[in-house]
């Protein structure tokens, strides 16, 4: 059994890259959430309806034993499944001006997306390298590419994704791993909810905001087979705001 893990693949776009990848490919897709069993179980009915099968798997990306523990009770139930998509989409946003910025907002927002990268990631290396195959997704943001004002937090953590995409992609090629990250802009999810689209998207060339489901058609290119000769490469989808 091949598996699929995309980690926050409860909501929002996570839970698009769920059900496109249940739709484009044969993986089985392992929903990983932190809190919210209620949205992860919604999402595995989505897997199935879309003629996909997956299960929920529930870990706090940002702690290492959690991480390393669960994915050890999960290979040791499914011995015979391998992991060969690891997506890294769960992050949080604890938005403000760096000069006012309690260090638990630092911590939190590092802890989840950075540190989430490397708990999951690393854990699962490995067997990947063993098996002489796989795609790494890292979910980044144009705050991590371009830097944005309120965000120094998240775009730190995202710009650092960003370059240990660029580094792994060089360690791991040869063993047929691609790494890649993909940078949305302003897409409609839980996330962008409060954000004034009207007004937003005056600075938008492509004048709306993105779908979840077009950055989801994105990331399912980058984990297929296609992708192959693609590796190291951060792939903006943000309508023209920053290229």
């Amino acid at each position: 059994m091949k598996s699929a893990l995309v980690t926050g693949g409860s909501r929002g776009i996570g839970r698009a890259i769920c059900v496109k990848l249940a739709q484009d490919s044969d993986y089985q897709i392992l929903i990983n959430y932190k809190s919210n069993k209620k949205a992860a179980e919604e999402t595995l009915q989505l897997v199935e309806e879309s003629g996909g099968n997956g299960e929920i798997i529930q870990f706090d990306v940002a702690n290492f034993e959690d991480v390393k523990n669960k994915l050890e009770t999960w290979q040791i139930n499914n011995p015979k499944a391998v992991i060969e998509v690891i997506v890294n989409n769960a992050g949080i946003t604890k938005d403000g001006l760096f000069m006012w910025m309690p260090k638990q907002d630092w911590d939190d927002v590092v802890g989840t997306s950075l540190n989430g990268f490397f708990n999951v990631t690393n854990h699962l290396m490995q067997k990947m390298l063993r098996n002489r195959y796989g795609r790494i997704v890292n979910m980044v943001s144009v705050s991590g590419v371009k830097g944005t004002a309120g965000q120094v937090n998240y775009s730190a953590a995202k710009g650092a994704i960003v370059a240990a995409t660029k580094a792994l992609a060089q360690e791991v090629a040869k063993r047929k791993i691609t790494v890649n990250a993909v940078a949305p802009g302003f897409i409609k999810s839980d996330m962008t909810a409060n954000l004034d689209e009207s007004e937003l998207k005056k600075m938008i060339p492509a004048n709306r905001f993105g779908e979840a489901d077009e950055v989801a058609d994105l990331v399912s290119f980058l984990v297929s087979k296609k992708s192959s000769y693609i590796t190291g490469e951060i792939i903006n989808i943000n309508g023209g705001i920053y290229s």
